[in-house]
């Protein structure tokens, strides 16, 4: 990632980062999820959050527990997709649900009804794209690289993106986070956030098709190593997109606590995807 300057240089660790771990752990074992310190999820959540406090980060990255358990669920569970309908309906019978019921007391109870129903969109987003792979695994159908993108960003967990802000004890504005900058920001970090993945996980794909990487490969009749220097292309483009974005933001709108606000949430997101590159080459997960 040396031809992108912002993804350059690896981010700032949490100075409480050990404390951010304890946290996770603590709360990963008395939800009934596993708590594996080796795969590091508080060291992405503290680089991600390496410039606010430690609660902050820790909440993010009990998140992130929570969706990469999710993501094993679905990959390998005996009724993947069943889980949803638990979440969404408030059951409490699997530990997942349990789990996130627990989360989302922590975090929704100081947020607006607007952001809760945001979240649930997009957790409803998740599930939609998820059924979308399920059924293309069944059926043997392969996405095109046209329509990837808008899936990849659905299966990534969309509502990562919400969570920011409760996290940071800040709201943006609804009319703000609707406006064409702010979800440009958004698709570009969650493309170059997925899209790394993409490149990290191949070697776990086992043939299926939901992966950059792959598709290229397919479409473009590359070789592995041509198609994985045409992602990181794509992932560069996607850079320039993403800071492009946040510079176009319209903050002179606003007051300027809100102002503030926006900018926190906003560096959160700039800073998010050299963190998970970071931990993408120092997890065990992709060991």
């Amino acid at each position: 990632m040396e031809r992108v300057p912002a993804m350059a240089a690896p981010c700032r660790m949490h100075p409480a980062v050990y404390a951010i771990e304890a946290a996770v752990i603590d709360w990963a074992r008395r939800t009934g999820l596993r708590a594996d310190p080796g795969v590091g999820f508080h060291r992405m959540a503290g680089r991600a959050f390496a410039e606010f406090d430690a609660a902050a980060a820790a909440l993010f990255a009990q998140w992130l527990t929570w969706l990469f358990h999710l993501d094993d669920e679905l990959d390998e569970g005996p009724c993947p997709l069943d889980i949803f309908h638990g979440l969404l309906n408030g059951s409490a019978e699997h530990p997942l649900e349990s789990s996130f019921a627990d989360l989302w007391r922590v975090t929704s109870g100081r947020m607006s009804d607007h952001w809760r129903s945001r979240f649930a969109g997009h957790l409803k987003i998740q599930y939609d794209a998820c059924r979308t792979e399920a059924e293309n695994r069944l059926t043997g159908r392969t996405p095109t690289l046209t329509e990837y993108p808008a899936l990849r960003r659905g299966t990534v967990g969309p509502y990562l993106f919400d969570l920011v802000e409760p996290c940071l004890r800040v709201e943006v504005p609804a009319w703000l986070h609707s406006s064409e900058p702010w979800q440009d920001l958004v698709e570009a970090c969650s493309d170059v956030t997925a899209w790394c993945n993409d490149v990290a996980s191949k070697p776990k794909e086992h043939g299926d098709p939901h992966n950059l990487v792959v598709l290229a490969t397919r479409e473009y009749g590359l070789d592995e190593q041509a198609a994985t220097a045409w992602v990181l292309d794509r992932i560069a483009e996607r850079c320039y997109d993403m800071h492009v974005a946040a510079k176009t933001l319209p903050l002179g709108d606003v007051d300027p606590k809100t102002a503030r606000d926006v900018s926190k949430v906003a560096c959160a997101f700039l800073a998010a995807p050299r963190a998970h590159l970071d931990w993408l080459l120092e997890s065990t997960r992709y060991a």
